[in-house]
């Protein structure tokens, strides 16, 4: 049978298309809450990483009554990196909203997440989001994704997909183009038409697969799913099952949550159907079932694509190690990275060989820097290596490596300098056309080797303006060599604190790391040398003071600004000799073996 008053619906997009703004604007035209409860913009970006990048990070749930329908709306990613979060939640849905940019049209993410969304039989409901845009083109864009489903092996019933056009920032949404603009009521209507009610079976013994791990501070651990069968109460015996049928563990359900808007509210009872957030147990995660005890045989999860990329992590040994972070040992880290792998399938965590060493696998070098940022914020010190592809062996016994599709949106006159860029980093142009407004849209298939550190590089090409996007393709054979870094390292030689009078007199030997009273250390990176060899230089020497003043002598210094960094472009910008020390307070650049004696030792091996 199915419910007639429930539906579960994902939301997925690119990047950027408005997904959360869209979802903000159904709630405060919800009327469940007050004005007091939905302040600021993008009200499901809660975590502080999500809000100062402007990206969305976490899946989040949320539900919205409509006509005495209860809505289920899951929020996704929609940066590529982060595509592993995507992939476990269109498990929970009937059916699927595609977000469209009615400028930009389909992008390498739009097809990503359609591929999956109709993998799983959705029927999408596609939205022409950004309307009002000047140089929006709906029409094209609308025979655009029609394509995309055609390309994508979309059935019938896929492709007999219902077309809206919306603002979400404005609120409103239309059938047609010269329909009134109001609000986002039609979306609602298409939403209860279009999408199925869930097929339930509410005789069968209880079973939900877990999607998400949460915490709470009240209720700790919290896994959220949905109720594929039958129903659970409150203190219900459960026993949780992995993908090979294995106990991993039995309890009691000690709370059953459902999403009410923005929260979860306790309840008694749960049914199929239903999105669910349960609290009691332990060791079971996401993948597993959690189900009653006449459950024998696991529910089937959707299986994740593996990682591109690995860091090593290390514990932190220069010698300012354990003066501004408060987790410092390897036991911590080890604890933390192992947590994440755990509520994070889309991470791989493995021992290296060195027992204070550990290294991690995920989608790309954002979601890397990401899981390293916030251990930073939570206290956490370390060192990290460059990032790294993982490469596969193929049927012949070749080296595969893996390639990224790559959209780039570049004004004319720049576009030159890109395909350049492009070749040099081994990539294959596929398509290059013109995008209307003075822009050319360049597409690439491209190895993601060459593609670490490139975004920086490409904002200076395209003097901000350019747009890259890039999405894991295919692994194909090796490309051969690619240049990496050309110009060399400025390496301390003493430890202690940069003295402005020695920056200004080593300033014409290349660009600058670091500022005056910056402490520093043997072996440390603190420039950028304008030719292509390592120099060592000594930052701490000061102003030989005398008694006797000459004319001039005591001139102001006037030092060029230093280079400032992100924590992923200094991933990327290290070479393979080279660490990243993370600290709460710092980024540093340094060698990995800190003596110049231990250097040319490992050089010569």
């Amino acid at each position: 049978m199915r419910r007639q008053d429930i539906r579960n619906v994902v939301i997925i997009a690119h990047v950027d298309h408005g997904k959360t703004t869209l979802v903000d604007c159904l709630l405060r035209q919800s009327g469940q809450f007050r004005d007091a409860e939905l302040k600021g913009e993008r009200i499901l970006d809660s975590n502080d990483l999500e809000r100062e990048r402007g990206i969305t990070i976490l899946s989040k749930n949320i539900a919205i009554p409509y006509r005495g329908v209860k809505i289920n709306l899951i929020d996704t990613p929609g940066h590529a990196d982060f595509g592993g979060e995507v992939e476990r939640v269109v498990k929970m849905a009937d059916g699927c909203l595609l977000l469209v940019d009615a400028a930009e049209g389909p992008m390498p993410q739009t097809k990503f997440v359609l591929g999956k969304a109709l993998a799983q039989g959705l029927r999408p409901i596609v939205i022409i989001n950004k309307i009002d845009r000047s140089d929006g083109r709906p029409e094209e864009v609308v025979n655009e994704v029609f394509d995309l489903f055609v390309a994508l092996d979309a059935n019938e019933d896929q492709l007999d997909f219902p077309i809206l056009y919306a603002s979400g920032r404005s609120g409103w949404c239309v059938r047609e183009l010269d329909d009134p603009c109001e609000n986002l009521h039609p979306l609602l209507d298409v939403i209860l038409k279009h999408v199925k009610p869930p097929q339930v079976d509410k005789d069968a013994p209880f079973a939900m697969l877990a999607t998400l791990l949460d915490s709470d501070p009240y209720l700790g651990r919290c896994l959220v799913g949905r109720v594929v069968q039958g129903s659970a109460a409150v203190n219900d015996s459960v026993r949780g099952l992995n993908l090979d049928g294995k106990i991993v563990e039995t309890g009691r359900l000690t709370k059953l949550l459902k999403f009410e808007g923005t929260s979860r509210i306790p309840v008694e009872k749960v049914d199929a159907g239903d999105i669910i957030c349960i609290a009691g147990l332990a060791k079971t995660s996401v993948s597993d079932t959690i189900c009653s005890p006449d459950v024998t045989v696991p529910l089937q999860s959707t299986p994740i694509d593996p990682p591109t990329m690995s860091v090593t992590i290390t514990v932190n040994d220069s010698p300012l190690a354990g003066r501004e972070g408060k987790k410092v040992t390897s036991t911590a880290i080890r604890e933390r990275l192992l947590a994440e792998a755990e509520t994070n399938v889309a991470i791989t965590f493995a021992e290296s060989g060195n027992k204070d060493s550990f290294e991690i696998g995920g989608r790309g070098e954002l979601q890397l820097g990401v899981l390293i940022e916030t251990m930073r914020r939570e206290g956490f010190e370390m060192t990290v290596s460059r990032p790294r592809v993982l490469y596969q062996a193929g049927d012949a016994g070749q080296r595969l490596e893996p390639m990224e599709e790559v959209t780039i949106d570049v004004d004319e006159e720049f576009a030159s300098s890109v395909v350049d860029s492009l070749n040099r980093r081994k990539g294959e142009m596929l398509d290059m056309r013109a995008a209307g407004a003075g822009k050319t849209r360049l597409m690439f298939r491209a190895p993601s080797r060459g593609l670490i550190g490139y975004q920086s590089r490409f904002l200076t090409q395209t003097r901000g303006t350019g747009v890259l996007n890039r999405i894991f393709d295919s692994y194909a054979p090796h490309k051969g060599a690619i240049e990496g870094r050309r110009n060399g390292a400025l390496i301390s030689t003493d430890s202690g604190t940069a003295v402005a009078y020695a920056l200004f007199n080593l300033q014409d030997r290349g660009e600058m790391f670091v500022a005056p009273q910056t402490p520093v250390y043997q072996g440390m990176i603190v420039g950028e040398h304008s030719r292509n060899n390592d120099l060592e230089i000594n930052v701490l020497k000061g102003k030989q003071l005398t008694n006797v003043r000459a004319s001039g002598s005591d001139e102001a210094v006037k030092l060029v600004p230093p280079r400032r960094m992100s924590l992923e472009e200094m991933m990327a910008y290290i070479n393979e000799d080279e660490l990243l020390e993370v600290t709460p307070r710092s980024l540093r650049l340094r060698k990995m073996y800190l003596c110049p004696h231990e250097r040319k030792k490992a050089s010569r091996a």
